[in-house]
């Protein structure tokens, strides 16, 4: 049974630069990967917009270390002059700045965290995740593989392999209460020491793959002491980042026939 869905979730749209340069940033002329343009605007205005537009997002948190890149761009300037977007700085990694804001005690759960680059995603996107992921401690938004290729199939994806399909993510998250916290955690450690981590999301992935990827995401939750779902994605769209040049490619194909 589906829960009702929160009356506020607050959104983080992640919009940080990467340790070394970004192609597609380069490429554009631009100093961070989300003021590189698709369909003749900046990668983030479209996410951005789907958060603002949707009922039961409340606030907007801009998560990058180059807010003053977005306030000095003409095209992304309103982000900052938003009344219900506000930014924050992010810090050595995107787990140690979650943590950090809340530990400020200024993160209003639930949790709905995506990415700039995630140029695709809309009203129904957002419908279908926050209300399968309500009620959930944490939840994780992953496209199967027929879903994808039956409509697009030029598009290449990683694909993780389980016994019930190859799973490719959505990058949508959520964070339902403060019980995700040893989840983030063990992310800060991967970021932090990735041999370390890799060591944990292995011995993780082991139990994960021995049943079916929606099985085994509860079986870990448990592990956990929560509630941890997979929502399986209707729309094929939803794996579609702006990752490179293909992508924006075939992300400016879609929206043009839409």
């Amino acid at each position: 049974m589906i829960a009702s869905a929160p009356a506020s979730v607050t959104a983080i749209l992640l919009a940080g630069a990467r340790p070394i340069p970004d192609p597609l940033a380069v490429a554009a002329g631009v100093p961070v990967k989300p003021l590189a343009p698709v369909a003749g605007e900046p990668m983030i205005n479209r996410p951005a917009r789907a958060l603002l537009d949707h009922p039961a997002i409340g606030q907007l948190i801009v998560l990058t270390q180059r807010a003053d890149a977005f306030a000095a761009d003409p095209a992304t300037a309103w982000l900052g002059a938003h009344p219900r977007v506000r930014f924050e700085r992010g810090g050595a990694g995107i787990a140690s700045s979650l943590l950090a804001l809340m530990e400020a005690g200024d993160l209003p759960f639930p949790l709905l965290l995506t990415t700039a680059d995630h140029v695709l995603l809309d009203r129904a996107m957002l419908d279908q995740f926050i209300a399968e992921a309500t009620g959930a401690d944490i939840a994780v938004a992953m496209v199967e593989r027929a879903t994808l290729l039956a409509r697009y199939p030029q598009s290449r994806r990683t694909w993780l392999k389980f016994r019930d399909g190859g799973w490719s993510g959505a990058n949508i998250f959520w964070f339902g209460s403060q019980k995700a916290r040893p989840v983030i955690a063990l992310w800060q450690e991967v970021e932090q020491d990735r041999k370390k981590g890799w060591k944990i999301l292995s011995a993780l992935g082991a139990l994960l793959r021995i049943s079916t990827l929606r099985g085994g995401m509860a079986r870990v939750g448990r592990l956990f002491g929560l509630v941890a779902r997979l929502v399986a994605m209707a729309q094929p769209e939803a794996c579609i980042d702006a990752d490179k040049q293909a992508d924006v490619d075939l992300i400016e194909a879609i929206l043009a026939g839409r």
